[in-house]
């Protein structure tokens, strides 16, 4: 699925369903879309995906960038390049996080950033009118 810089919205989930294209490519594992919308306001997406090892999860993220730049696409801010181990990509509106796999099991981002958890915050909101 090759998406072209004028068919690429910010806003919407685009962004990160070319990302999750572009790290299938890269044979990336376990890779997750989570809806953060509800939790936090410094994103709308997180994309999670597990690389084999560390050279794989570098390779990964220069992956991801170098498809970016193509479309006009350039991260705010990359962070873990030297380690390899946890590798963050900001795009604003999506956050990429690519994890070797036993980093991924210590911190559980899958867990923090849970979307059913974003629901029931949004209805104790609701029932405590501070949403």
């Amino acid at each position: 699925m090759a998406l072209t810089s004028d068919q690429i919205d910010i806003g919407d989930t685009r962004v990160a369903d070319f990302v999750i294209t572009v790290l299938e490519d890269a044979k990336a594992s376990d890779v997750r879309l989570l809806d953060v919308r509800l939790l936090t306001d410094i994103t709308d997406y997180m994309v999670i995906a597990n690389g084999t090892s560390r050279r794989h999860v570098v390779a990964m993220a220069e992956r991801v960038r170098e498809a970016g730049l193509k479309l006009e696409l350039r991260p705010l801010a990359v962070e873990g390049e030297g380690e390899g181990e946890w590798i963050v990509l900001d795009y604003g509106d999506a956050v990429i996080h690519l994890m070797i796999p036993d980093k991924r099991v210590f911190y559980d981002l899958d867990g923090l950033w849970d979307p059913e958890l974003g629901e029931i915050l949004k209805q104790r909101r609701q029932l405590t009118g501070d949403g």
